[in-house]
């Protein structure tokens, strides 16, 4: 809510990466770190990095989950959503480059 992105970002990476070597690259809390992280990506516009991460984390939670969880609903809604802004930039990206 500060702004203060890319702290963000080195701190999520952090608990990230802690989270899956001490729990488990499938454990419920990694995943929360994994989307939370996916969130700064994309509140720095990091399309490139958020999707793909986003996609991964929500692949994990349909498998560990299932499909009715909240968590897993609010990432496949999030996801869905990053990919139609996601799209609907470019044209805008590519008209700065002129």
């Amino acid at each position: 809510n500060q702004g203060r992105w890319r702290e963000a970002e080195q701190l999520e990476v952090q608990v990230m990466e802690t989270r899956k070597r001490v729990l488990g690259d499938e454990h419920p809390d990694a995943l929360i770190s994994m989307n939370n992280l996916a969130f700064t990506l994309k509140g720095q516009v990091i399309y490139d990095k958020a999707i793909p991460l986003l996609e991964k984390c929500c692949q994990l939670r349909l498998r560990v989950l299932r499909q009715e969880h909240p968590h897993t609903i609010s990432s496949l809604e999030a996801l869905q959503a990053w990919r139609v802004e996601n799209v609907s930039l470019k044209p805008a990206q590519k008209s700065l480059s002129f």
